[in-house]
C-alpha cells in the first residue's frame, strides 16, 4: 500500500497499528461501526420488542438493530410484545454496550 500510495481498509487491530507506524493511511472498519452506532441518552424513548426474560426478577431483554442489549425493568410482563421504553441509563462493558430502560406506559398489573 505504501509503494502505490494506497489506503488500507481493515478490522485487524495489529495491521492498523503497523500501518500507522509505517505512515500508511488506514481506515478501520471497527472505528466506523463505533462512530455510526446510535447514541442513546437517559430520558430518550425507544420502541423495542421484549424477546426473553432477564437474569433478575421481572426483567425482560430486548435488542437494538445493531445487537445492543436493552434490559427492560418489569419487561417479563411484555414478552414478545413491541413496547415503548424510556432509557434510564447506559453502560459500556468489555462485551459491548448495555442499555437499561423501563416501559413508558405501564398497562399491566405488575406484582411488587
Amino acid at each position: 500500500a505504501k509503494a502505490i500510495d494506497g489506503i488500507i481498509i481493515t478490522n485487524d487491530f495489529n495491521l492498523n497499528k503497523v500501518s500507522e507506524f509505517q505512515n500508511v493511511p488506514v481506515f478501520n472498519i471497527n472505528a466506523l461501526a463505533q462512530a455510526i452506532k446510535p447514541v442513546v441518552i437517559p430520558g430518550e424513548t425507544l420502541k423495542t420488542t421484549v424477546v426473553k426474560q432477564g437474569t433478575e426478577r421481572q426483567q425482560g431483554v430486548a435488542y437494538l438493530d445493531d445487537g445492543t442489549m436493552i434490559v427492560v425493568e418489569d419487561g417479563q410482563y411484555y414478552m414478545n410484545e413491541e413496547i415503548e421504553v424510556v432509557v434510564t441509563s447506559a453502560l459500556q462493558t468489555a462485551a459491548g454496550r448495555m442499555i437499561f430502560a423501563k416501559p413508558l406506559h405501564s398497562q399491566k398489573k405488575i406484582k411488587q
